[in-house]
């Protein structure tokens, strides 16, 4: 057994996914991490060897398709293998050494996806292709950016945020998963699921906010530990649970989703939360949090044509807003569940979210998009269809 001792930041999934391991393996071997929330820099798990995985060639099988299967290239499955022949059939019963997958796509799930993986996929992205721009809006409380990432050079344009609750963090790869196949069919002048991103490229231009709320991301993903300067505050507004798995709102305790200058008292009334919370409450007045303020000026100096929020779960597009949306926005909702496979859902005593103030004051197309099913966060598993998902509705606005 590996000896490893936990750092701030790390996860079971992080850690497995680092050692080529799964998350059962990490808690067979440290079955008490299964009962704690979060792991505890200097703890020390145990983490079993890893056995290289093997495969039993098949009759009439190739060692091209062999590396197929397992998306490896014959160079590495040669290096394991010596004496095989690359070009040829595998011998029926031979057993052969495979080695890790390799990473094609930049964006890719290796445990819970943070502040500190959406930056490091940010800079692969923008080194991979140039045309896509990258800056900041702002910061968050506790200082970390707010990054923006635009693609296209079309005078029309397409505002979309993402993770703007905390435990809705899974909305942030997903966006930036789809900006990189689109970025990919682009420079390769493919289509993207019967798309064409060269109009997308050339009638839109996409301003992206992958991750709006960084510092509740972390905190659902990582805690509030010793280090914490948040802790004891933290600790009082969770009720003193351990876990913030459920936590909405910024590290103040204001629902980033209700902090909208859109009917913002009645929301507030509506609510009846008067102090800071997990979820629900408005702050003390509209925009006083940095990372709603950083989201409202972007969106007042470039003003979109459309924008989308997407938030998880429920499979619903909400599109109207107190009768101030324009009047193709209902067939655009319908136009956007039909190529996501969701609802279309006109929503009724809600007010102050994001969508409903840039209806309100822009008087132009807003959504919120609910990916998926089931209780926040979403499992790690659901992220491939989310993607694609998420790319449906958005290619759907971008081809029109």
């Amino acid at each position: 057994m590996l000896q490893y001792i936990v750092r701030k930041g790390d996860t079971v999934r992080r850690i497995a996914a680092a050692h080529g391991l799964t998350s059962g393996h990490v808690i067979q071997g440290n079955p008490w991490a299964a009962d704690q929330p979060y792991l505890f820099p200097g703890q020390v798990l145990f983490l079993p060897s890893v056995q290289r995985r093997r495969h039993i060639a098949q009759e009439g099988e190739r060692m091209k398709d062999v590396a197929a299967l397992y998306g490896v290239s014959l160079e590495a499955l040669e290096q394991l293998n010596p004496g095989i022949s690359p070009g040829g059939f595998c011998a029926p019963g031979k057993t052969l050494v495979i080695p890790a997958s390799e990473r094609a796509a930049v964006v890719t799930l290796r445990g819970e996806y943070g502040p500190s993986e959406l930056a490091a996929d940010i800079g692969l992205l923008i080194n991979k292709y140039p045309f896509i721009s990258a800056s900041t809006i702002g910061f968050s409380v506790l200082g970390k950016p707010l990054h923006l990432l635009r693609i296209g050079s079309g005078r029309r344009r397409l505002h979309v945020n993402a993770a703007l609750h905390a435990n809705e963090w899974l909305t942030s790869p997903c966006l930036l998963a789809f900006l990189e196949q689109y970025a990919e069919a682009y420079e390769k002048g493919r289509k993207w699921n019967g798309h064409s991103p060269e109009g997308w490229f050339n009638n839109w231009t996409v301003w992206a906010v992958p991750m709006a709320n960084p510092d509740g991301v972390e905190l659902v993903q990582e805690g509030a530990g010793p280090w914490h300067p948040y802790r004891r505050e933290l600790a009082e507004w969770n009720g003193g649970r351990g876990s913030f798995r459920h936590w909405k709102a910024n590290i103040r305790g204001v629902d980033l989703g209700d902090q909208f200058p859109a009917f913002w008292e009645e929301e507030q009334s509506r609510r009846g939360m008067s102090g800071p919370s997990p979820q629900d409450y408005g702050g003390p007045s509209p925009l006083s949090e940095p990372e709603a303020a950083a989201l409202a000026s972007l969106c007042e100096k470039a003003p979109a044509d459309i924008a989308v929020s997407l938030h998880s779960q429920g499979q619903e597009i909400y599109w109207n807003y107190r009768g101030y949306e324009p009047p193709e926005s209902r067939e655009l909702a319908e136009r956007l569940a039909l190529a996501g496979g969701y609802r279309a859902v006109a929503l009724t005593e809600s007010d102050a979210g994001f969508k409903d103030w840039f209806i309100m004051k822009f008087r132009k197309p807003g959504f919120t998009v609910e990916l998926g099913l089931g209780r926040n966060p979403l499992p790690l598993e659901d992220f491939e269809d989310l993607t694609l998902e998420t790319g449906q509705i958005l290619a759907a606005i971008l081809s029109q």
